[in-house]
């Protein structure tokens, strides 16, 4: 099984750090391919950083398709672009939001999230409701750490990111914690003994839910909205899209 791992920003240390977790948790004989675009943000933190994310998500899956990959994650916690890369293809497709959200709803009747800044909290809130686990989450907290500080100052990022994770165990009445970056994919197993309640991170439960639909042969559907885009020309920027 090939499982292209899509880091939607332009990090190569977080994009090796992101291949390295999924490649750990992964069953023998799938093969972790971790990428990133040529261009785009250093860092995903906002809606204009999603935006054009995006783009580089959708060029990335174009590149996939052309290797023979089986499945695909989007590794940011915002699962940008999520849909337009499920048009592109037959291959499953998962967000580590998405993919998070529903291992953890699995493993407990309550979670919270515990993000990086407040203002990625509010896009997580959009992601709960979207997906209709808005009534299984009880909060999402915020660390307030820059996204590179867990690249940049990592020690200091892990205390902070543990010290929230332990207000959320002890004041929101759940049963388990998502993680809400893929920056924190290498952190989990630490995490979780230090709080001592089971910690969900999305790009390793992304891996794992690609790997059982591939093994269930299901794929994303191609009757509906999620069809392949229709034909059409692109200009300027965009005219390498054209189809």
């Amino acid at each position: 099984m090939r499982l292209h791992l899509i880091n939607p920003n332009t990090s190569t240390g977080m994009t090796t750090r992101i291949g390295e977790s999924a490649s750990r948790i992964a069953a023998p004989g799938t093969r972790i391919v971790a990428t990133q675009p040529d261009s785009g943000p250093v860092s995903i933190e906002g809606h204009f950083d999603e935006a054009i994310s995006a783009v580089g998500v959708t060029e990335e899956i174009a590149k996939g398709e052309h290797d023979g990959s089986d499945a695909y994650i989007i590794a940011c916690f915002g699962d940008p672009g999520l849909m337009a890369a499920r048009e592109l293809t037959r291959a499953p497709v998962l967000g580590i939001a998405e993919a998070g959200f529903h291992v953890a709803s699995l493993i407990s009747t309550r979670f919270s999230i515990v993000t990086t800044l407040s203002r990625t909290g509010i896009i997580a809130e959009h992601l709960l409701q979207a997906y209709g686990f808005a009534h299984h989450c009880r909060r999402i907290r915020a660390a307030d750490i820059p996204v590179l500080d867990l690249e940049d100052d990592g020690d200091a990022a892990l205390t902070r990111v543990i010290e929230t994770c332990r207000r959320a165990r002890d004041e929101d009445g759940i049963g388990a914690i998502v993680l809400g970056c893929g920056g924190m994919a290498d952190l989990r197993a630490t995490i979780e003994e230090a709080v001592g309640i089971p910690i969900v991170e999305g790009v390793t439960a992304a891996v794992k839910l690609a790997e059982a639909l591939v093994g269930l042969g299901l794929g994303t559907s191609k009757h509906g909205d999620l069809a392949f885009p229709r034909p059409k020309s692109f200009t300027g920027h965009f005219a390498h899209l054209s189809r």
